[in-house]
């Protein structure tokens, strides 16, 4: 299990924007696949994996209409043995097997037992694939965490998906005193650093991407998000925290990965794509991150990711 990420489900306020960031700005190839009901969706390749595009209110989002990342979609040869291997796992469906994504068979797995990810299993979906110039493929999807351990068990010890790395990301202020005489010049004393903001960060390896669990560092704090400034730490820690407090723990945002983020962010920002950073910031595993406001994807919380490996 977990070895066959086969696409990420997004819904969004506006498909045709959407798709024109992905298309056009990002260089994805396009799908048009059948949607399961008689229709049909844009459905991006990237990497191994795909970004399907979900209208609000569409049934195969169950109705949902809030835009963000719906669910991921575990691809298997069939169906019934991918949930008898799910089952064996100590993880059952939830409901019963339909009409999913390019007409193929899929079914829900229980989110009380996938750390409140909606995780589906699906046969395969045959889509045509193309290397896009700045995006190499899905760095990471970011959950919104209340427990970590909770997401670590379900998914490398049920599932049987790799633990990458874990690490914890803090923001501290550096309080400096000062003591200035009119003759004996001045003195600055720094006292101890003290953390104002702070997240608790798994990676679990899935397909050719992870899950990215953020848990609050301090429950105590509840970060802030200065709306129109570029992102911080506390920032994150805000936003994870608000997440989880207003939906629950669930998915939070689509990383990708790039081997020029100054680039990516500049090319966004000229096309009239809206950035919350204007070039990349440290971030995790020693990478540079830069994240692109919903409000010009759709509803959807994207970011790019410059690192290593």
């Amino acid at each position: 299990m977990g070895r066959d990420l086969a696409y990420v489900a997004l819904v969004v306020s506006d498909t045709d924007t959407t798709a024109q960031v992905l298309g056009r700005e990002l260089g994805l190839k396009r799908n048009d696949l059948d949607d399961g009901t008689g229709g049909r969706l844009p459905v991006f390749a990237i990497g191994e994996s795909a970004l399907a595009l979900f209208p609000q209110g569409h049934p195969g989002v169950g109705g949902e209409t809030r835009p963000g990342v719906h669910h991921i979609a575990l691809g298997v040869d069939h169906i019934d043995d991918g949930l008898a291997v799910a089952e064996k796992a100590g993880v059952s469906a939830f409901g019963k097997p339909e009409t999913g994504l390019g007409g193929r068979r899929r079914a829900a797995l229980s989110p009380d037992q996938t750390a409140g990810i909606k995780t589906w299993l699906t046969e395969r979906v045959s889509i045509d694939r193309a290397k896009a110039p700045l995006i190499e493929r899905l760095d990471h999807l970011g959950i919104a965490s209340a427990d970590n351990q909770a997401g670590i068990a379900a998914w490398s010890h049920r599932l049987g998906c790799p633990i990458e790395s874990q690490q914890t990301d803090m923001e501290v202020m550096i309080p400096v005193e000062s003591f200035t005489s009119d003759k004996h010049g001045v003195v600055y004393h720094s006292r101890a650093p003290i953390p104002v903001g702070g997240l608790r960060v798994a990676f679990i390896t899935v397909g050719d991407t992870d899950l990215e669990f953020l848990q609050n560092f301090n429950p105590q704090q509840r970060g802030v998000v200065d709306h129109g400034c570029a992102g911080t730490t506390r920032q994150d820690q805000g936003a994870i925290a608000k997440f989880v407090a207003s939906r629950g723990p669930g998915l939070h945002h689509v990383a990708m990965k790039t081997p020029d983020i100054n680039a990516v962010l500049r090319g966004l920002d000229a096309a009239g794509v809206p950035v919350i950073d204007k070039k990349g910031r440290p971030g995790s595993r020693a990478g540079l991150i830069g994240f692109v406001h919903p409000k010009g994807t759709g509803g959807v919380l994207f970011h790019f990711d410059e690192r290593p490996g």
